[in-house]
């Protein structure tokens, strides 16, 4: 990827990456706890993940990831729905920004990112 100021050329990198990228830029920051027990500041996030949300009209309610959704820049959680007028319930999509990862899901590749963003901020100290 090319290096910008445009802030033109930044908006267009940004809106049309491919989905590779779009994982690392949707990443969520850790809540403390597991901030300080994996020394990592955020990952990106991913299904089955548990969240706390932290901005927005349902701030501080937490709930498993259901679907990240690319294309759209959004997650959806359980338990966050509303009701349209035709009384059909629907997700509210919520951007990973404005959420706090409180429980990871982890298996070996998770296990192995981890491990890396460790060492590589215990390499630069």
């Amino acid at each position: 990827m090319t290096v910008t100021i445009s802030r033109r050329k930044q908006r267009k990198a940004h809106f049309t990456a491919p989905s590779h990228v779009r994982r690392i830029i949707m990443s969520a920051p850790l809540a403390k706890e597991l901030r300080s027990k994996h020394n990592v500041k955020s990952v990106p996030i991913r299904k089955d993940d548990e969240v706390k949300i932290k901005r927005g009209s349902m701030k501080g309610r937490e709930g498993k990831v259901t679907c990240v959704y690319r294309k759209k820049w959004v997650i959806h959680v359980d338990k966050i729905t509303r009701e349209k007028a035709n009384q059909a319930t629907v997700q509210i999509p919520i951007h990973p920004s404005n959420v706090e990862i409180v429980k990871l899901s982890i298996d070996n590749d998770r296990k192995a990112l981890l491990a890396r963003k460790d060492a590589s901020k215990a390499g630069a100290k």
